[in-house]
């Protein structure tokens, strides 16, 4: 039988890298609650943000762990991926609305692809060439955007609303 902690290869000098999340998880099961949330999403609601760690979408939101699934891009952008998560949801996890989250402040809003590729190429000299990443200058262009290819898409079967995050202040506008 396998043990669960050796199920891939482990380089052992970077096992201590993540002992803290071991540790953290120790403590978190020794509160975990038995009781089984459903995979719908209780509140019916899809969330798509950026993955920028100053964003915790159920905080934001005054929900709680089962209430939404929340999908996390670069930038909060409709990637394919995103895309297909949400079709699947709409039909399938109960989500019947959708908020795309954009923020202020984001990485991703500072430039076009071209200027993020050339950014990592100069923090590491690793080259992002033709890697699609979404990025944009105009982030109310391109949130107007996603939300409207997910509103023509007739395999999503919800509603869709675009949403903006100030990360100075807490609150969210609704733009579209």
């Amino acid at each position: 039988m396998t043990n669960q902690n050796q199920i891939c290869s482990v380089n052992q000098e970077a096992v201590t890298m993540f002992d803290d999340l071991m540790d953290g998880n120790a403590r978190y099961a020794e509160s975990f609650s038995l009781a089984e949330l459903p995979g719908q999403a209780a509140r019916g609601l899809g969330i798509v943000c950026c993955m920028d760690c100053r964003l915790d979408p159920l905080a934001i939101f005054d929900l709680k762990v089962g209430d939404a699934k929340v999908l996390r891009t670069p930038g909060g952008r409709l990637t394919p991926d995103a895309h297909i998560g949400l079709v699947v949801g709409s039909h399938a996890l109960g989500i019947d609305r959708i908020v795309i989250l954009g923020h202020t402040k984001c990485a991703m809003a500072s430039g076009d692809d071209a200027s993020v590729i050339e950014k990592v190429r100069q923090a590491d000299d690793t080259d992002l060439s033709g890697m699609r990443i979404g990025s944009t200058p105009d982030q109310m262009a391109g949130l107007r955007y996603d939300v409207e290819v997910l509103r023509q898409d007739p395999k999503v079967a919800a509603e869709v609303c675009g949403m903006i995050y100030d990360v100075s202040t807490g609150r969210v506008n609704r733009v579209c």
